[in-house]
């Protein structure tokens, strides 16, 4: 059987013109490029929105999305965004702030006492939560003011996130030396981060590619695993973006799987996926 037939016998047809449609609205919508071999993935994600609203064909679904004020858009945007992630995920990028940058940024800020990080694609919360239990180790930290930002495209993930409870196996990879960051549930199926740490997370609903609200400056950035989704075009504009949002002596995190080479020259890389802007 031929790809073709495969997903025209299946549930809900769905044609090539119809996956081609979806590709042109997933990148005007939020800039990713879904690739041919994603088709099974996209079509088993959409399915569930077609059975959701009752539409029988792909067909009649792209024809929903083609409108600009459909309702639709949100909940597709949802759908098509993948949120792989884990509590303290890369785990030297958390060791580097631990060990050289926060102290670094003890010494340089020292004047204003502000610190502002920023969590770009920070999905269910993970990120930004390990980043928090970093910060609560610096009892300096206490008399400043740090804020930590976290945002992503998918509203869903977004609202998740905010409510800052996980279940149990998801917080076995924070390390026991931020045990104290967490608490436990009474069955000990759940877990919840603790107040304290939780309040230095601001979460908000974000695509990366439209205007951006805050101000800045950041002093830190942390964009992992977010670009491999975007062309080479749209990432030289992110990221020239996110130069001007640092601060002179910012800081740049990215994933394990990408680089600025031939991207961006706004930065100097540090090794192991962390850049610092260049003046």
């Amino acid at each position: 059987m031929s790809p073709r037939e495969a997903f025209s016998n299946r549930e809900f047809p769905m044609t090539d013109a119809d996956f081609v449609h979806i590709q042109k609205v997933a990148y005007k919508l939020s800039g990713i490029k879904l690739s041919e071999h994603k088709k099974d993935m996209i079509y088993g994600r959409l399915a569930r929105r077609l059975r959701c609203l009752d539409v029988p064909t792909f067909s009649e679904y792209c024809l929903l999305i083609s409108r600009p004020d459909s309702e639709e858009l949100g909940d597709f945007v949802n759908a098509i965004t993948t949120n792989l992630t884990a509590f303290f995920r890369e785990k030297h990028h958390f060791e580097f702030l631990k060990d050289k940058l926060i102290p670094s940024l003890l010494e340089t800020n020292k004047s204003k006492k502000r610190i502002r990080i920023w969590s770009a694609g920070c999905s269910t919360g993970e990120e930004a939560y390990s980043i928090a239990m970093v910060l609560s180790q610096f009892s300096e930290l206490k008399t400043w003011d740090v804020k930590i930002l976290a945002t992503d495209l998918d509203s869903n993930v977004v609202a998740r996130a905010k409510q800052a409870y996980y279940d149990a196996d998801r917080v076995q990879k924070v390390p026991s030396f931020y045990s104290s960051c967490i608490k436990n549930s009474e069955d000990n199926k759940r877990c919840c981060i603790q107040k304290d740490i939780a309040s230095l997370v601001t979460f908000k609903q974000l695509n990366l590619l439209h205007s951006w609200p805050m101000k800045g400056p950041f002093d830190i950035i942390f964009c992992r695993n977010v670009v491999i989704y975007f062309d080479a075009e749209t990432q030289r504009r992110l990221f020239d973006r996110y130069a001007s949002m640092l601060s002179a002596t910012g800081h740049l995190f990215i994933g394990h799987s990408e680089n600025l080479h031939n991207i961006s020259t706004r930065f100097e890389s540090l090794g192991r996926t962390i850049y610092r802007k260049l003046n």
